[in-house]
């Protein structure tokens, strides 16, 4: 009797692998695979667990760190596990994963890669002086025959092939999909004043910073709304928002600070607009989320986000590190409630059409198939 092929998750956080990848991992149990997840156990691991997946854990830092003990790690992970597939998710996963792979021949590579992410937006001295053998790297791992790559949206299609990675290694999948059924207009309107929600980590690249100006700008002007930001920081990420400074902004203008919620579904049908005036995205769960929940959407010109809104459909896009064009962008909406209501309704037929968890997890176990024929 044939062993089922082995499908191993690497992630660096239990909760990203519960709220991103779990109901694929659970669907490619049901197409037959033997799903293990390598990441830092938290607080989901028992969710994990209790859904039959076996968890390794694994903790890959997320910003120092000796890279070549954690290469190291994973190669030696990989051959004790001698997966048939390794599903890397995330830019760190793939880059130090890739490698361990190579070194110990794992069969078939699958390389997430949800947005480029600071290796494209970050203009430290430090990043700047790295990109280009971080991209010849990355150019070298996505390129090879035993790989394929999962980019979110076009634009980092394109700029992977540009760079050099061959077009029959990537595949473009739009997202991790959204649960259309739990994510679905509430019953009953919200009530007002007119509830603006940003929910995302507190990292300054997602645009909180223009957030929060934007709704000084607003409140300033005699505008009634109230802003949320839902999410805590990442101290892990260099771009993370000190929680002194959301405290001080809790409160101020119209803004709060609800800290990081579980019960998301409930959060988005407490609004009214839904905005991420991120610099570069994969593509936004949140946003699909949102406009699954019926909310018209608000977000920037960027990689990622111009593939969620249809400027003038569904929402509004405007330019990145733009908190005047972002004021105007939520003024239109906060003081029009049809145009709210003709946009949020568009936002969720095309969350429907499109962003689909079903046709999401169909797209990617073709990949898994693909190369476990």
């Amino acid at each position: 009797m044939s062993r089922c092929p082995k499908l191993l998750f690497v992630v660096t956080e239990d909760w990203y692998f519960v709220s991103h990848r779990l109901p694929l991992a659970l669907a490619a149990q049901k197409a037959g695979f033997d799903v293990v997840v390598a990441t830092r156990e938290g607080e989901h691991g028992e969710r994990i667990r209790a859904e039959g997946i076996r968890l390794i854990p694994c903790h890959l830092s997320r910003r120092r760190g000796n890279p070549l003990q954690e290469i190291a790690m994973l190669a030696r992970l990989y051959r004790r596990e001698r997966p048939d597939i390794v599903h890397h998710v995330a830019l760190k996963p793939v880059l130090y994963g890739a490698l361990a792979a190579k070194i110990a021949a794992v069969p078939h590579v699958v390389n997430a890669v949800a947005g480029l992410g600071w290796l494209f937006t970050s203009n430290t001295l430090a990043v700047k002086a790295l990109r280009p053998a971080f991209c010849r790297l990355l150019v070298w791992l996505l390129g090879a025959s035993s790989s394929c790559t999962i980019v979110q949206n076009p634009d980092d299609f394109g700029l992977l092939t540009q760079k050099g990675v061959p077009e029959d290694r990537l595949r473009l999948i739009r997202g991790a999909g959204v649960d259309t059924e739990v994510f679905a207009p509430p019953s009953q309107l919200p009530s007002e004043p007119v509830t603006v929600v940003f929910a995302a980590r507190m990292l300054l690249d997602k645009g909180v910073r223009e957030f929060v100006e934007a709704a000084h700008v607003l409140t300033d002007a005699g505008v009634k709304a109230r802003f949320v930001l839902v999410g805590d920081p990442d101290p892990g990420n260099p771009a993370s928002v000190p929680d002194t400074s959301l405290r001080a902004w809790h409160g101020q203008h119209g803004i709060e600070w609800w800290g990081r919620r579980e019960d998301m579904p409930a959060v988005l049908q407490l609004g009214h607009i839904a905005c991420l005036p991120s610099y570069r995205e994969g593509l936004p769960k949140v946003l699909l989320e949102a406009a699954a929940c019926g909310l018209p959407l608000v977000t920037t010109d960027a990689p990622g986000c111009r593939d969620v809104v249809h400027d003038g459909d569904n929402g509004f896009l405007v330019p990145i590190r733009n908190a005047q064009a972002l004021a105007l962008a939520l003024a239109r909406l906060i003081e029009d409630a049809a145009l709210r209501a003709t946009m949020g309704r568009r936002a969720r037929e095309i969350v429907l059409a499109e962003f689909s968890q079903e046709r999401i997890i169909k797209e990617t176990l073709a990949v898994y198939l693909e190369l476990t024929p």
